[in-house]
């Protein structure tokens, strides 16, 4: 159950995602205040795919990369849901990281 209780607390952050901005796994694992969970938090964006009001794709890797890319259907529907955002994709990386992160901060 714990795991469930990770996955929802991961959910939680990730619908506060402001649209035209990302952020990443290693982020949305330091609000948590589990810093070193960033593969979890990567498990359990995989795990919510067909959850509507999770914006998932705004979540990339500490590089900008679009890392959990291939758990979306089509070829570049991640890349192209970025780019209706506002923010520009080339080879799978996000131009200009820094000016469309977000860093998440929770209140307990």
């Amino acid at each position: 159950m714990a795991e469930d209780n990770f996955f929802e607390r991961v959910y939680t952050i990730a619908r506060q995602i402001p649209y035209g901005k990302v952020t990443s796994y290693g982020a949305i694992a330091k609000a948590l205040g589990t810093s070193r969970s960033a593969r979890m938090v990567g498990w359990a964006m995989n795990a919510c795919h067909n959850m509507d009001d999770i914006p998932a794709h705004r979540v990339v890797n500490k590089k900008g990369l679009l890392t959990g890319k291939h758990h979306f259907d089509g070829t570049n529907l991640m890349q192209q849901l970025l780019e209706s955002e506002g923010i520009e994709v080339v080879d799978n990386q996000i131009i200009d990281l820094e000016k469309h992160f977000w860093t998440p901060e929770i209140e307990f």
